[in-house]
């Protein structure tokens, strides 16, 4: 089918100033769309050429129009103020909710295209109308998403699965105990209550965009890294914490994050109030307190470079078959499917 997509970010290794999360998984989840034989056009600005200059080979189809397209297919975005709410040429204006709304307007209501939004921001209120509307369906990133929506996990490429070696990445030599890459928003309590105090005692960095750090003078803040640049802290790292908002953990939704860090060797420790803990690392890896944190973090430090080091790295490798992408491809068809259908049916089409 057809797929008109819609996303803000990028497809490659874009800016180093944008909090783009979905670069880790965004490009193989299309490209194993369009090896399976849909056509994708994406309906938001290329940001990857005119922010980054990168035309990406011209490998892909960008449309600022209303191209004829079978499904609508959102990233979901959401209101942020005195960004995306501001008038189109206000300084710091990003048109990306103006084109959604554009979008959902002229296919979902005026032509009832099927559509599936993916929440993967959690930021899709379980009162909305779009959760109602027979021609959409709703996929969110979480082990326990909202009834009535699919469960649609952020994708780690089959390829890297079968290409990683947990000896190889034990036997890595690492000057970092505990690295963490990502941004502040709403991490805080997380923070607070399993990194920083284990900060205090091994050597770290933390690079992302935080802003408000001044209770933390002790943790070395990079700042915002490049995209590339994400691998090497991990692959420098012994560890890191998963930190997650509370309306993340409280359903179980893992960022691209386990798998940034896994794949680089990286052992996960896991909060204990993430629900489904046990499904993303072994029991060994969940925390319940700072001084769990610091004791797991000493232990691995004794293990470094064992056979039970590389097979806490299997562990964790084993429990990303979880976001395995071809799973996720078989999923996101047959949501697709389904919605496209019960469109058909309610056009006499079938």
């Amino acid at each position: 089918m057809k797929i008109g997509y819609s996303f803000w970010g990028f497809l490659g290794n874009g800016i180093t100033d944008t909090p783009d999360g979905g670069r880790s998984h965004r490009r193989p989840l299309i490209d194993a769309l369009l090896g399976r034989g849909h056509e994708i056009v994406f309906l938001q600005a290329n940001r990857d050429l005119i922010e980054a200059g990168d035309d990406l080979g011209n490998a892909y189809t960008f449309h600022s129009g209303s191209p004829d397209i079978d499904v609508l297919f959102l990233e979901w975005r959401w209101a942020i103020e005195g960004r995306n709410t501001t008038a189109c040429g206000t300084e710091g204006h990003t048109c990306d909710l103006h084109r959604q709304a554009e979008l959902v307007t002229r296919y979902t209501v005026r032509r009832k295209t099927p559509t599936v939004i993916w929440d993967k921001d959690r930021e899709l209120r379980p009162d909305r109308m779009w959760r109602r509307v027979r021609q959409t369906a709703i996929c969110e990133a979480a082990l326990q998403p909202n009834p009535g929506a699919h469960r649609l996990l952020f994708p780690v490429d089959d390829r890297l699965l079968a290409e990683a070696d947990p000896i190889a990445l034990a036997e890595k030599p690492r000057d970092l105990v505990l690295g963490y890459v990502g941004n502040q928003y709403d991490r805080d309590e997380h923070f607070d209550h399993f990194f920083a105090p284990a900060a205090a005692h091994f050597d770290h960095l933390v690079g992302g965009k935080w802003t408000k750090t001044s209770r933390w003078p002790h943790v070395r803040f990079l700042g915002r890294l490049p995209f590339e640049a994400v691998h090497a802290v991990y692959d420098r790292s012994l560890a890191t914490v998963l930190m997650l908002p509370e309306r993340y953990a409280a359903v179980g939704q893992m960022t691209q994050r386990i798998f940034e860090a896994v794949l680089a060797g990286c052992l996960p420790l896991a909060p204990a109030d993430i629900l489904h803990a046990d499904r993303f690392v072994p029991n060994e890896l969940i925390v319940s307190s700072s001084s769990e944190v610091v004791e797991r973090l000493a232990h691995l430090q004794r293990i470094a470079g064992t056979q039970q080091h590389a097979d806490l790295i299997a562990a964790c490798l084993d429990r990303l078959d979880l976001f395995r992408l071809s799973r996720q491809v078989d999923v996101l068809e047959a949501v697709l499917d389904a919605a496209a259908s019960r469109v058909a049916v309610e056009r006499g089409a079938v």
